[in-house]
């Protein structure tokens, strides 16, 4: 019997635009990450970096830029958030049934945008909604990393055959599953987290 909900938080509550990002790099000339920039995207999203010293990189690698244009650029991913997805929460963490919790790889410029974007009265009712709130940049760890599963577990005292775990990206569920956590690897536009009772009702 399910205890534990873990979910993701882009795609599983605020939508994104995955290729935006690139998109935007792309107008500035900036056609492809090296695996430098990869290992530099990994660092921040780990919070091993600042936010500073993450955008002189880019503008030193690409001086042609400004710095306002790459914090646009790197931001380019971020739509709306759903007001039924939220409704949806509120109302799960009011039943008092499952202990809930969010896992993201996130960074300080994501976040910082949500909270300006969403205001902080928002942000903090949602944010409330959940027992703990894990953000990479946090705690230093990132999903598929299984270690950012065994943390999560270890903290909270959680069994995995009690835990679910939702995230929209297959390297993440599977990595996840490894450990005995049940896993729904979600489609964005196909499936919405609302429907999680329905879609995982054998769970349930």
């Amino acid at each position: 019997m399910i205890k534990n909900i873990i979910f993701d938080y882009g795609d599983i509550f605020i939508n994104l635009d995955k290729p935006a990002t690139q998109r935007e790099l792309n107008r500035l000339g900036i056609d492809d990450f090296t695996p430098e920039m990869v290992s530099k995207n990994q660092a921040y999203e780990k919070g091993l970096i600042t936010t500073d010293e993450f955008v002189s990189f880019y503008h030193k690698e690409f001086p042609h830029t400004t710095r306002e244009a790459l914090i646009d650029a790197w931001n380019a991913i971020l739509l709306d958030f759903p007001k039924h997805r939220l409704a949806f929460i509120k109302q799960l963490a009011k039943d008092n049934k499952y202990r809930l919790f969010i896992l993201s790889n996130t960074n300080d410029l994501h976040i910082s945008w949500i909270q300006e974007d969403w205001g902080m009265e928002l942000y903090t009712e949602f944010k409330n909604c959940f027992e703990q709130f894990y953000l990479s940049h946090e705690i230093h760890f990132r999903k598929p990393d299984v270690d950012i599963y065994e943390f999560v577990l270890n903290e909270n005292k959680l069994k995995p055959e009690e835990t679910i775990f939702i995230d929209d990206t297959a390297e993440n569920t599977e990595s996840a599953a490894t450990l005995g956590i049940h896993v729904w690897n979600l489609i964005p536009g196909k499936e919405d987290v609302v429907d999680l009772f329905t879609h995982k009702k054998s769970l349930f």
